[in-house]
């Protein structure tokens, strides 16, 4: 394989570096941290119940931030990684293939063995071996269903303590005759106090920072 990828002539290899470019919004979104950032704090602002506030863009950028935070050293082991065989063969080609490794064994780490077992068993009549025989597009499907699990669990976690608060709100409410007054406009102003007050932000950022292993 590697010596195929050394052989591609100069304008495969360009070719094949403009279909990256063109996979990268795709690869940062659903191949890296950003997709379990950008699920849970959108379930968080869901929680709260504050439909335009923070911004979406707010929490994309935070998203953003934090996902290069967390994929940082990932990053540069496949630079480091990369840039090896491309400056003893000069093939873009095989450059990329040897730094995405890193990216596969992050990837590796934070997705469920069944889910990885469900995607090899579909295009592998044998089981690999090793770890190191599968390849990056049966970890990938794997590892994006492992992370909407992880990102949906979380999520769950974040969404009863509000609504825990919108039943006490509600109930009271009812208890009081005011039916008519929306309980979610109430609880509102009682969860903005109750998440500044344990640090909510602090919380679920270093969170979901320590969730990656």
């Amino acid at each position: 394989m590697e010596a195929l990828l050394k052989d591609l002539s100069p304008v495969l290899q360009l070719l094949a570096v403009m279909a990256l470019f063109a996979f990268m919004p795709f690869m940062f979104v659903c191949m890296t941290s950003f997709m379990r950032f950008a699920i849970v704090l959108g379930f968080l602002k869901q929680a709260i119940g504050a439909q335009q506030i923070p911004p979406p863009m707010v929490l994309v950028g935070l998203s953003v931030i934090l996902t290069f935070y967390t994929m940082g050293p990932v990053f540069q082991q496949m630079y480091e990684v990369g840039s090896k065989p491309y400056n003893e063969s000069g093939s873009i080609v095989l450059a990329i293939s040897e730094g995405s490794k890193p990216l596969k064994e992050f990837m590796l780490k934070q997705t469920r063995e069944n889910d990885l077992q469900f995607f090899i068993t579909l295009v592998r009549k044998e089981p690999p071996q090793t770890l190191e025989d599968v390849t990056i597009f049966e970890v990938a499907p794997a590892y994006i269903l492992s992370e909407l699990k992880t990102s949906f669990e979380i999520g769950f976690v974040v969404f009863v303590p509000f609504i825990v608060l919108d039943i006490v709100v509600a109930n009271v409410l009812l208890a009081l005759g005011m039916m008519m007054l929306s309980p979610i406009i109430i609880s509102l102003p009682f969860k903005l106090l109750l998440f500044i007050a344990v640090d909510g932000w602090g919380l679920i950022v270093d969170g979901l920072v320590g969730s990656f292993n």
